[in-house]
């Protein structure tokens, strides 16, 4: 649930880039490719990100010309003289940055001292691009609450330090392209917000907060971004005899898995549906659109997972200086809100809606700010508007990760593919953490582990067709039609379980006789009910059941197999069975699409889709409960 404000405002901004722009000719004196690969690295990158000019905080030698505290204190002293405030008027400093100059003490200490500011309370976060939105929350929470009348946000971040020619040297420039990939996408400088419960007027207008939403999924994802660790995730630089070391074995390189990117999308386009969906906000009403990504190749992305929602906010409402500014991480959305701010002229009743997404495990955030006549009550009860919740008829909002998008299905089924998407989100979620996929994610998955996963699932995919079949041989009219598209599905699966076998038995798997294979105690549930099931009249929940089954196999699966066959020293036909069903999965949804047109082409009063939405969701939790016996948490 967003935080949600009615008593704050922004009174004032500011921001601070060092020295002059860098165009992308001049970027080698400070950001010298390493090699020939580095070389072609960075023209791929720099053709696709859009960036045309950003800042450094060092010189062409590579010396530090401004700190990081001090980038945060120069923009802070602009965002005070915008509004002639002095620093004994403040109570709070919340400053945020993914790293500052020392790792101890906190960021907005350091900032304080740098500004020799008189005593306040501070407030420190540290994470990536959303930890100066946890920053703004937290002061605009304590201004709303009472407890200051003004607080000051500022982000700030100084990665050309870690970006340096010299920095690469112990391993003679063959650094990884994860590890090449971010030199060419950030940049430094600082950006700072005042906050007030009384503000002062602005060119006749004031900015009222309205809410702040964040929202992590590290608890769903791998590590995409992140500094200090190896690049297989498995140690820490602070795991090696010395720093040296860490360095020399590529722990303290700056990496970015860009395989990882384009989940990032989905998630915050999901998560901003959901704010539509609930009233928060309502696209049409947005006039201004501040998104904060990191290449330009991405707002295409953006704005075609937000049309798919029926949710778009049409690109001329857009704002962005990413190709003049850079991409300045933590302190990118506030460089971008002061100079919206400042070359942009705002009228009351405007609304300005600024996106961060983080990759760093995966977080997303959201503000939304009002413009109001500077003369307009500052007592008046204020809320957040809550229109009516914006149609779902078109298009639904939780079609971004499920197997089948409702924006592209006919529209008498969009409806039903919304319901089992919302399913699916909440499956997809918790099968992420699930003791034996949390296991691959985190680098600790072995061969045993393999062949442990595989001699559970073997006797359940044998059972598939069974079920299949039997449910085929159920269904009467109606819907007589869907019978030989089950039975088609049931063919396909009929041998599926000698290909895992195989698998198993290249894997290491010792079991010699397939009919030994037991199922788990979640595999024996998830298979009494699918034949139960199968045994009744006109069995159309089945739909839901392989909706929930060949979906894994379509969206999990592909992601990941890469992190197994990166974990496992074992043969490429060791991975058979997973590399179908990635590739084939999506003819079987499709061929799953038709029959469910024929369900709801005779399915007058609707019992149909309830059936298929039930047990979607009865095959969700069973099939959890299988991914949870594989291996103990």
């Amino acid at each position: 649930m967003p935080t949600r404000f009615e008593r704050t405002f922004i009174e004032g901004s500011g921001r601070f880039l060092p020295g002059a722009p860098v165009d992308n000719a001049a970027m080698d004196a400070y950001i010298a490719p390493l090699s020939k690969l580095s070389d072609r690295i960075k023209r791929r990158i720099l053709a696709e990100n859009g960036i045309l000019t950003r800042h450094y905080a060092i010189d062409a030698d590579g010396r530090t010309v401004h700190s990081c505290a001090d980038m945060a204190a120069s923009a802070i002293r602009q965002c005070l003289a915008s509004t002639d405030t002095a620093l004994d008027g403040i109570g709070l400093l919340a400053c945020g940055t993914s790293g500052g100059d020392a790792l101890m003490p906190g960021f907005a200490c350091m900032v304080q001292g740098e500004l020799a500011a008189p005593p306040m309370q501070t407030l420190s976060a540290h994470g990536i691009c959303a930890s100066g939105v946890g920053a703004w929350e937290s002061a605009a929470s304590a201004v709303e609450l009472g407890s200051h009348q003004r607080a000051l946000v500022a982000a700030a971040e100084m990665p050309s330090r870690l970006f340096k020619r010299s920095r690469y040297a112990a391993r003679d420039y063959n650094a990884d392209f994860d590890a090449h990939f971010l030199r060419w996408m950030l940049s430094d400088g600082a950006g700072a917000l005042q906050l007030s419960s009384a503000p002062k007027p602005r060119d006749g207008i004031r900015l009222r907060l309205r809410f702040i939403h964040q929202r992590s999924f590290s608890g769903d994802y791998p590590v995409c971004m992140q500094l200090g660790l190896t690049p297989d995730r498995s140690r820490s630089h602070l795991d090696y005899d010395s720093w040296q070391a860490a360095e020399a074995d590529g722990a303290l390189f700056l990496r970015q898995d860009i395989r990882l990117l384009p989940h990032l999308f989905d998630v915050g386009v999901h998560e901003y549906a959901k704010l539509a969906h609930a009233g928060w906000f309502d696209p049409a009403k947005i006039d201004h659109f501040l998104c904060h990504y990191s290449s330009e190749r991405f707002a295409p992305v953006v704005d075609e997972l937000m049309c798919k929602a029926g949710l778009e906010i049409p690109r001329e409402r857009w704002y962005s200086n990413l190709t003049s500014r850079g991409n300045t991480g933590a302190a990118s959305i506030f460089i971008m809100l002061d100079e919206f701010l400042r070359t942009r002229s705002l009228q009351p009743g405007e609304r300005i809606l600024c996106f961060i997404p983080e990759s760093g495990r995966f977080t997303v955030a959201f503000v939304l700010i009002e413009v109001e006549a500077a003369d307009a009550p500052l007592t008046a009860s204020v809320s957040v508007p809550t229109p009516a919740p914006v149609a779902a008829a078109a298009h639904d909002p939780e079609l971004i990760a499920p197997p089948h998008d409702p924006a592209d299905a006919p529209a008498a089924l969009r409806h039903l593919l919304g319901e089992l998407a919302a399913i699916w989100h909440d499956y997809r979620s918790r099968a992420w953490r699930t003791p034996v996929i949390r296991k691959l994610r985190e680098r600790r998955f072995a061969t045993a582990d393999y062949v442990q996963w595989m001699q559970h699932w073997i006797p359940q995919v044998r059972e598939g067709s069974k079920w299949m079949r039997e449910g085929a041989a159920a269904v009467q009219a109606p819907y007589t039609e869907l019978s030989a598209l089950i039975e088609t599905h049931a063919g396909d699966e009929q041998d599926d379980y000698m290909i895992l076998y195989e698998d198993y038995r290249k894997a290491g798997g010792a079991v010699a006789d397939i009919d030994a294979l037991r199922r788990n105690p979640g595999g024996e549930a998830l298979n009494s009910y699918l034949h139960a099931l199968a045994a009744t009249p006109n069995p159309l929940g089945l739909l839901g059941a392989i909706y929930i089954i060949e979906g894994t196999g379509q969206r999990i699966i592909p992601a990941l197999l890469p992190l197994m066959k990166a974990s496992l020293s074992l043969p490429a036909d060791a991975f058979r069975f997973l590399e179908y069903h990635g590739s084939n999965d999506e003819h079987h949804l499709a061929r799953w699409l038709r029959a469910i047109e024929i369900v709801l082409e005779h399915d007058a009063d609707g019992e149909g889709a309830r059936a298929i939405i039930a047990t979607a969701r009865r095959t969700a939790e069973l099939y959890l409960m299988q991914f949870d016996h594989v291996m103990p948490a």
